[in-house]
């Protein structure tokens, strides 16, 4: 794997490219699906750029609950105005650039991948806004933002169990955005929903995905 930022920047301009989000439409983001020409299913170029950068790239694709997420933000900007926000696990970046979109005082978006980062970069200027990219795993400390955002983070268990009580600490607004899969390991009794989107999801088992966004519960 390439280390150096402009490296990781080259790497993700070489096999992606701009594409509007297609439940977000006002933003556009580095993707794999958007160059037909490649050819092969999206599900191959997957498997693909995920042999050649040594993980899957979860940046590469704009997933079920990173959409709703940043629809919500978006319908709803009071959430994120003025105040600082945390992007966990933030992927391609598309929830970050909604936050920042939508009037955010500074937003940190954290990834432990490092072509995570680099698409974060590319996709906030491509899209005219400033984000801050974080590197490494935060889930052991305590987020000091004003609003933690969450995609797309319940989909293993592991990962749950370190989710959860990283977001509990918040002292601001959390809100995640979790699709309903048979892998969803959202814990009972933490979160409470406040609103639900059918989303448009390549790489899903159907077309589209219900997909609720939650916050933590006040009787947490």
């Amino acid at each position: 794997m390439q280390d150096d930022a402009g490296d990781a920047e080259d790497f993700v301009r070489a096999h992606t490219g701009l594409a509007t989000v297609p439940y977000v439409p006002e933003i556009r983001l580095h993707v794999i699906a958007a160059d037909a020409t490649r050819g092969g299913s999206e599900d191959d170029r997957v498997y693909e750029l995920w042999e050649r950068a040594g993980r899957l790239p979860f940046w590469a694709c704009p997933w079920a609950g990173g959409q709703a997420l940043a629809r919500h933000v978006l319908d709803h900007p009071e959430i994120v105005r003025g105040r600082t926000v945390l992007d966990l696990a933030t992927g391609s970046g598309l929830v970050a650039v909604a936050a920042a979109l939508a009037g955010a005082a500074l937003v940190v978006a954290n990834d432990v991948d490092p072509y995570a980062l680099a698409a974060v970069s590319l996709n906030a200027r491509a899209n005219g806004v400033a984000v801050r990219v974080a590197g490494g795993d935060l889930l052991d400390g305590t987020p000091t933002q004003q609003v933690v955002l969450a995609g797309d983070v319940y989909y293993e268990e592991p990962l749950a169990r370190r989710v959860t009580p990283f977001l509990s600490r918040a002292g601001g607004d959390v809100l995640i955005g979790a699709p309903d899969r048979a892998c969803c390991y959202l814990p009972d009794g933490v979160f409470e929903p406040v609103g639900v989107h059918l989303v448009p999801a390549a790489l899903e088992d159907a077309p589209s995905k219900r997909t609720t966004i939650y916050r933590i519960s006040s009787t947490t």
